[in-house]
């Protein structure tokens, strides 16, 4: 879909991923989820949490906003319900504090769990007080219009990572992953798995039973790429 089929459209009949496997996945965290996908999804690192030790997931309604401008964030609002995440992308860069503690509050009231934005964001201390969690582009007082036309529910990349309405997204303080709606259930079942290893992982390095070079047979890795293991006498031999 090009950008101009994208602008000027609400979206108001979005199917969501369903609530227990977004629940499920939250408890697994980004990292996890990200890396049980085969490392996809992942926002890019500018993408960062206005708060620290919150770990959400929802279902994406998606915003879609000119640069400066946040009147689709408006719109959006009455789209969203309880288990979502907004999700917010700009056509072109913009760090202008598109989102405060008013929209906060209006978010909370409808049960959304978490804003995701490209844009930047304001009042962060009312938005901390308040327990709404917020990732960013940024933190920025400077202000927006409310006069063009974007849309709701459409296809957006934020930070690299592409979301469609009805997405998991998934935040914590790793940063930003989405997990595509019809693959909701594999992932839970990949994270699941992998929990499952680091928990023997975990097990085995804790009690000093194991090395990760031995558990993950990573000794015949280094010898198969020339690593050889030498004594600091024979090594500053050989260089000093």
């Amino acid at each position: 879909m090009s950008l101009p089929q994208r602008l000027g459209v609400v979206v108001t009949d979005i199917a969501r991923a369903d609530a227990a496997t977004v629940d499920a996945l939250a408890e697994h965290g980004v990292a996890t989820v990200h890396e049980a996908m085969g490392r996809v999804g992942l926002a890019g690192p500018g993408l960062t949490p206005i708060q620290q030790g919150v770990r959400v997931a929802g279902t994406a309604v998606t915003v879609l906003s000119w640069p400066g401008d946040n009147l689709m964030i408006h719109a959006a609002i009455e789209q969203c319900q309880a288990g979502d995440i907004l999700v917010v992308a700009t056509t072109s860069p913009s760090t202008d504090g598109a989102f405060g503690d008013l929209f906060g509050t209006a978010l909370k009231a409808r049960g959304v769990r978490a804003l995701v934005t490209a844009t930047g964001v304001r009042d962060t201390q009312d938005l901390r007080d308040m327990g709404f969690p917020v990732w960013s582009n940024g933190v920025h007082s400077q202000g927006t219009v409310k006069a063009t036309a974007g849309s709701v529910n459409v296809p957006v990349a934020v930070n690299g990572m592409l979301v469609h309405p009805g997405d998991v997204v998934i935040a914590d303080d790793d940063g930003v992953v989405c997990v595509p709606r019809g693959a909701a259930a594999s992932a839970l079942a990949a994270a699941e798995a992998r929990v499952a290893k680091e928990d023997a992982d975990r097990l085995a390095y804790g009690s000093g039973s194991e090395l990760s070079l031995d558990r993950k047979g990573l000794r015949a890795l280094l010898s198969e790429l020339g690593v050889r293991y030498t004594t600091q006498a024979e090594f500053e031999g050989r260089h000093g």
